[in-house]
């Protein structure tokens, strides 16, 4: 008797609904590109995008003084008349996000049914988190709270400072800047690019996203105008967060060695960290961003064990389910945007973090769809949403709790107030026993962080502007993190991290 079962009537249905889940078009991945000095590049999306971002680089470099007034005179303007949008869009996305973890197509796996996950938890978790928001974890960990509580740039929704309404809000808006809000953006950028890549088998290009409204048009100019938008988007939003780590970085290591760090040595610490990246890229995803995202959570781990454990530990503890409680119950406050009391707090932290989340999207997103292939959607979103806020309040309760009390006690440097938010960490850890050690793991943290972010970044652009390829020559990939790397510094020098 024939015992083959390739062909039973449930192969056959599975074979069917993967068949479904396929797009008919006449488009092929690549076929846009052109073949330049060893290079796999789409044309036109890689030169204009690599040209427009270098024409910005060198008139930043030329002209800084120029250059700073147009940018914050640009990032005011938007902050100050789009600020409904953004805050509607945080608004729209979250609810989107829970109707479809709840909905029948939660059901449904990136990648079609018979598809297996590319990486395991652990590691899945940790390239989120160092790709999403590892570098901002380690600068507004313990800055955040206590510049809140201590009304050091504005207080959320106009609470009296040093009162125990500021100490629950402190908690409150830095877990609502870091929770739900900016991974929703991210889910939702990310499962459409995952599905529409891994089950309908276009591109893993932003483009593809809109094909079911674009049609074949999407392969013409209005897909380049999308991609070429999301290549920008990327990159300086990239820059902007490889700059707040290397401003940090370099004020650890002036309070360590006791120099004033200035912008050169901060530029000198973005060129050392690029030369990283790259060899990073050149060892691939597994070899370099899955490596280092793993040894990242472990040196993470490692000092937030210690915080907890030198810290305030019993505060901490009862701390965590406060303000988790306190973030729930303040989230409509502070979503809010009719009629704040507090607009130029609002404008200046909550905006601004909305506007530098949908910046980072395109990146994210795209970084998330590609290592989430074999996931499905309820999965997708139970931890793409929550691993990370859970890691949030754990991260944020610890280390703003071990600030403010150093502040209350007065004792240490923190107990005279903030006096820049990128060295409160590392005066907060003064405080602690081996300071020269945590101070020095910080460090090597926020470098790893800045890596790992860097190379992220330039194998998600690497993807848009090789046409949606993903085995592109490497070279291309290290173009992209060098050019990161260049645009970093050329924001620092035109006016630093705050433009």
């Amino acid at each position: 008797m024939d015992t083959d079962t390739s062909d039973t009537p449930a192969d056959l249905i599975q074979e069917d609904e993967e068949a479904l889940f396929v797009y008919e078009t006449d488009y092929e991945i690549g076929q846009d590109n052109i073949e330049v000095a060893g290079l796999d590049i789409h044309n036109p999306v890689f030169f204009l995008s690599a040209g427009l971002i270098i024409l910005f680089s060198g008139l930043t470099l030329l002209f800084p003084t120029v250059s700073s007034q147009y940018l914050t005179a640009a990032k005011t303007w938007t902050l100050q008349s789009a600020d409904w949008l953004f805050a509607l869009t945080a608004v729209l996305v979250f609810g989107f996000c829970i109707a479809l973890t709840i909905s029948p197509l939660g059901k449904i796996r990136l990648g079609g049914p018979s598809a297996t996950p590319d990486f395991s938890i652990v590691s899945w978790v940790a390239m989120l988190f160092a790709a999403g928001v590892g570098v901002g974890f380690m600068f507004y960990g313990a800055a955040e709270p206590l510049a809140y509580y201590t009304d050091w740039y504005g207080m959320p929704l106009n609470a009296e400072p040093l009162t125990a309404e500021a100490e629950r809000l402190a908690y409150s808006a830095t877990i609502f800047h870091w929770g739900l809000a900016p991974w929703c953006i991210y889910a939702i950028v990310g499962l459409s690019l995952g599905f529409f890549a891994h089950n309908k088998g276009l591109p893993l290009s932003i483009r593809s996203a809109f094909y079911p409204i674009l049609g074949e048009h999407v392969w013409g100019w209005p897909g380049h105008i999308i991609d070429l938008f999301a290549v920008v988007s990327t990159v300086f939003g990239l820059a902007t967060t490889i700059g707040i780590g290397a401003t940090q970085a370099a004020s650890g290591l002036g309070y360590l060695l006791g120099f004033e760090p200035n912008v050169y040595i901060q530029i000198l610490l973005i060129v050392a960290m690029t030369g990283l990246a790259v060899l990073s890229v050149l060892r691939g995803l597994d070899g370099g961003v899955k490596l280092l995202s793993n040894i990242n959570m472990g040196i993470a781990f490692a000092l937030l064990i210690f915080v907890i454990i030198a810290g305030p530990t019993i505060l901490i503890f009862t701390g965590m389910g406060q303000n988790l409680l306190a973030y729930i119950t303040d989230m409509p406050a502070l979503t809010n945007w009719v009629r704040r009391p507090d607009i130029a707090w609002f404008h200046d932290w909550t905006i601004f973090y909305w506007a530098w989340w949908i910046s980072w999207s395109p990146f994210v997103g795209m970084f998330i769809a590609r290592i989430s292939k074999g996931r499905t959607v309820r999965e997708y979103f139970a931890v793409v949403l929550f691993a990370p806020v859970t890691i949030g309040v754990i991260w944020f309760t610890a280390f703003g709790k071990t600030a403010i009390a150093q502040f209350k006690s007065g004792t240490g440097e923190l107990g005279e107030g903030m006096s820049s938010a990128s060295l409160v960490l590392f005066q907060m850890l003064a405080d602690l026993p081996a300071s020269a050690i945590t101070s020095t793991a910080a460090i090597m943290l926020l470098v790893v962080f800045i890596v790992t972010s860097a190379d992220s970044g330039a194998l998600v652009v690497d993807t848009i502007t090789s046409g949606g390829k993903t085995d592109s020559p490497r070279r291309q990939r290290v173009f992209w993190a060098c050019l990161i790397g260049l645009t970093a510094s050329a924001l620092l020098y035109g006016g630093g991290t705050d433009v």
